[in-house]
């Protein structure tokens, strides 16, 4: 069976998550500490609230360098929300510096007619991709941020997987290697947030096979 290690730094919807990732099939873990991955054949960190606490908990967990190892190896990996807007290289909400390893900066989002931006949106697929298999064109997923990541213009064209219309677009999927995050939550998407999941699982048990 597929093990799927879920970050559990004290901030995310990982009651949900767990569920979801059980009904694809995968057997989960909770890592709290570096020894939780062993065994484990795809990484998910998921994310509710700002960058600056929950880098410091990744820190006092001694998770932020084998988070950027496992990265590094090109296995599978999901962030989901904050766990997306981790992997730059900063962020404008607090200031944080975040784990680097996809250069941009995350930034309030732009002309928006309200924040946070809660509700359904349409995410419009910049180019194919195995995480949204058997998911309809501009299908609409579940979104609570009011801050996204901003690719570095150098990487925008390999980085950027999907954007969503919010006042202006911002990226709401990025996709590097085996590396992939998503702005929204899948977890409380449906249907289709399920199939997103579930691709994960796959993925990460192809990447293993």
């Amino acid at each position: 069976m597929t093990r799927i290690a879920v970050v559990d730094y004290g901030a995310g919807n990982l009651v949900s998550i767990d569920q979801a990732l059980r009904v694809a099939g995968a057997d989960v873990v909770l890592a709290r500490a570096e020894a939780d991955l062993g065994g484990a054949d795809g990484l998910l960190v998921p994310g509710v609230g700002a960058a600056r606490p929950a880098m410091d908990r990744l820190r006092r967990r001694g998770l932020v360098e084998p988070i950027r190892r496992w990265i590094a190896a090109d296995r599978p990996f999901l962030g989901i929300c904050l766990g997306m807007q981790l992997l730059f290289d900063g962020s404008d909400e607090d200031g944080a510096l975040t784990l680097g390893v996809l250069p941009g900066r995350t930034v309030r989002l732009v002309d928006a007619p309200r924040l946070p931006h809660i509700g359904w949106n349409a995410v419009r697929r910049r180019r194919p991709h195995a995480l949204f298999a058997g998911v309809p064109t501009d299908a609409p997923f579940y979104f609570v941020h009011s801050y996204a990541p901003v690719p570095a213009a150098r990487a925008s064209a390999d980085v950027a997987l999907a954007v969503t219309d919010h006042g202006a677009d911002f990226v709401s999927a990025v996709a590097c290697g085996r590396l992939a995050g998503v702005q929204f939550h899948p977890e409380r998407s449906g249907r289709d947030g399920l199939v997103v999941l579930a691709n994960f699982v796959s993925l990460a048990t192809r990447a293993t096979g």
